[in-house]
């Protein structure tokens, strides 16, 4: 061989220093980077043998050699793929940007596919000299007659290159780490970057340490092989224990025979898994290793829900798994983790051109070859492809929770409260995917029961028809006191003559945000025989709000906005204008609060002495400034605060009105008032003090009386 020496052919002017400083975000991926050459090296080698243009020895182990050594400063890459001669290393390393697999597939375009091949810029090997300061390839190819190439290169444009001394077909790349790199000499250092990057990848990985001291383990008979190196064979002596028999004699019986065990030297187990479960058909998993998979990758010891198997050959390649985690209650707490692999090398965590956002929320993992990334292979090229990729995965996660909807009900029921955060945010942020979801949302009522959104509009079909029903009836009595109304009141028309379209009329569903807190409301609702649905997480009033404006006759009301009819017993206008009156009065000055908005009816249930009402318009604008930090804003610019309710039936409020110069009326007005702030939202500390201080004077005058 011709020793050689000269400078880099960079196809790039001043390319080299950008490479070293800032083609790669993060300095430890150029442990991915040599891996992947290593992986690429034997996989050619493989694709070589099968098409009869090499013949691999039998025996032969393929397999990545990573050696730390912390003494020396260096670490080294071994692999037993191809190898490269002189004009291969001339061709492929001296001339940066030239793709050793690029020029592999199109050489043997015609016999092999481009599974598998990693590689595709030729930039990878020189992410080294973001670390080292020196490095040094031995290599030698599968050809007949290769004769084995030594290459140095100190980080500049010049290299030098002579003839080798290694004598196994393959690659052998030398790091001289810099002073400020000298962490990835360390083998647990390196070790946490390879289960980062490389935990996948298609060939077997193992890592030493230079000079480290001979580890052992010891094993069964059955279980050596011959490749061991046996230092030490023990005999194990069998195991006895004393039995008594059923005559009350004993006896001595074998409880384990006598046995060999061998101390060997400590096999080297490889750090990564080059089946992952995701390459695998479905059909060949268990449940059992989808969850170790699931334990093993996210460090998560909670079973996950259920998850979605990802395999699809056309329009592209792409395999995965989904996963739907067990997740909190508050949705700001949702953290999830979706791990994008190309050919089973580790790309980056949540990529979100590739995975829609609100699957952010899961936990997987996404394997598509197919993938247009950038030239420092951890981003993604701008490509119309991507979309279609990111559109696959929201369609395979809607068509799996639909179909659980449909043939696995009692499934489905039993993880909604954990999956419904996830699934309301996917239906806010992505159109298609609510479209598809919507009829499989579920409600919670207040028994526990779930019903499909179709169902939900009917849940208290009976209530209303029976009101309905009644106020019908009304209405034919009026009409026949007012025939002269009934001719008066024709259709309605505008200005130009035609009739005008009525709104469509709304169906109103009611639900509640806290079963403890909204307790007196649920229970009245109960004794009318209406029922309302458990919508207690923070994404419900976005979520509510949009299924409003995608359906004009739906309108969503929590139970203590307002009273309906089915509460309130008839009531002359005239009196009760009177009672309101009145009652505004006391109470106003009682509670020294001359804007308190007063509203009295007669409620069927006599128990109940008051209460506070809130219209659903004005809780959410208070519930959008909440969310978006705005206290600091005069929430009267969104219109009036709570209404305070008092129940003309109950003895209390009479009390008041028959003895407003009571000594007394100002200490119960203001203990009804806490009573219905209580019933409504927590008390602040001053007047829960305040509340607690009142109640103990209103049992002490009742002790003394």
């Amino acid at each position: 061989m011709v020793e050689r020496n000269g400078n880099l052919s960079i196809n790039s002017e001043n390319i080299f220093p950008i490479i070293k400083k800032w083609m790669y975000s993060d300095h430890d991926i150029f442990v991915r980077e040599l891996i992947s050459n290593g992986c690429d090296a034997i996989t050619k080698l493989k694709k070589l043998d099968m098409m009869g243009e090499y013949q691999i020895p039998e025996d032969h182990k393929f397999q990545i050699q990573v050696i730390a050594d912390p003494e020396k400063k260096t670490l080294k890459f071994i692999d037993n793929g191809l190898g490269m001669d002189a004009d291969e290393v001339e061709e492929y390393i001296n001339q940066i940007a030239f793709s050793g697999a690029t020029d592999f597939l199109a050489k043997y375009k015609d016999k092999t596919n481009e599974d598998q091949i990693i590689g595709h810029f030729g930039l990878g090997f020189y992410s080294a000299f973001m670390v080292a300061e020196e490095v040094h390839i031995d290599t030698l190819s599968y050809k007949k007659d290769a004769q084995p190439v030594h290459w140095e290169c100190d980080g500049g444009t010049e290299f030098s290159m002579k003839e080798g001394t290694r004598t196994e077909v393959g690659t052998e790349i030398t790091l001289f780490l810099n002073e400020d790199c000298y962490e990835f000499s360390n083998e647990y250092r390196v070790r946490e970057i390879i289960e980062k990057y490389c935990s996948f990848m298609p060939i077997e990985i193992f890592l030493s340490k230079e000079g480290a001291e001979q580890e052992y383990e010891t094993i069964e008979e059955n279980e050596l092989l011959e490749t061991d190196t046996i230092t030490e064979t023990i005999q194990v002596e069998a195991k006895t224990e004393e039995k008594e028999n059923e005559d009350g004699t004993k006896e001595i019986v074998e409880v384990s025979p006598a046995k060999k065990q061998y101390k060997i030297h400590k096999r080297p187990r490889p750090l990564n898994d080059i089946h992952p479960l995701w390459a695998k058909h479905p059909n060949e998993c268990t449940e059992e290793e989808y969850k170790e998979f699931y334990r093993n990758v996210f460090r998560d010891y909670k079973e996950p829900l259920f998850w979605i198997h990802l395999n699809m050959d056309y329009p592209f390649n792409l395999k995965g798994i989904l996963y739907f985690p067990k997740i909190n209650t508050k949705y700001d707490s949702i953290e999830g983790m979706i791990k994008l692999y190309n050919n089973q090398v580790f790309i980056a965590d949540n990529i979100k051109e590739v995975i829609p956002e609100f699957l952010m929320l899961l936990k997987g993992v996404i394997d598509c070859p197919d993938l247009p990334l950038n030239v420092s292979r951890s981003a993604l090229q701008n490509d119309g492809f991507v979309k279609k990729i990111a559109d696959y995965i929201t369609k395979k996660v809607a068509d799996k929770l639909s179909g659980m909807c449909k043939t696995e009900r009692e499934s489905y029921e039993k993880y909604w409260d954990d999956i419904s955060p996830f699934i309301k945010f996917g239906c806010l942020k992505d159109d298609k995917f609510c479209e598809k979801i919507t009829d499989y949302i579920l409600f919670k009522n207040l028994d526990g029961k779930y019903f499909a959104l179709p169902d939900a509009l009917k849940v208290n079909d009976e209530a209303e028809k029976e009101a309905t029903a009644d106020a019908d009836s009304d209405q034919k009595e009026n009409t026949e006191n007012n025939t002269e109304t009934e001719d008066t009141a024709a259709e309605v028309v505008d200005t130009d003559g035609s009739p005008v379209e009525e709104e469509p009329e709304k169906r109103t569903i009611f639900y509640v945000t806290d079963e403890v807190q909204q307790g007196q409301y649920i229970q009245m609702f109960k004794e009318q025989g209406l029922d309302a649905f458990i919508l207690n997480h923070d994404i419900d009033t976005p979520f509510i709000q949009q299924l409003e404006s995608k359906n004009e006759k739906i309108k969503f009301q929590r139970i203590d906005a307002d009273l309906t009819e089915e509460f309130k017993e008839e009531t002359n206008e005239e009196e009760m204008k009177n009672l309101v009156d009145s009652l505004t009065e006391i109470f106003r000055k009682a509670l020294k609060n001359e804007k308190l908005d007063v509203k009295v009816e007669k409620l069927k249930n006599t128990d109940v002495s008051s209460m506070v009402t809130l219209s659903e318009e004005n809780r959410r604008m208070q519930d959008m400034m909440r969310m978006y930090n705005m206290y600091g804003m005069d929430q009267s610019m969104f219109g009036g605060s709570e209404t305070l309710v008092l129940n003309a039936n109950h003895e209390l409020v009479k009390y008041i009105l028959e003895n407003r110069d009571s000594e007394y009326v100002p200490m119960i007005c203001e203990q009804l008032y806490d009573l219905a702030m209580i019933s409504h939202q927590p008390l602040q500390p001053e007047a829960m003090s305040k509340f607690i201080k009142r109640s103990n004077e209103i049992m002490m005058l009742l002790a003394k009386q």
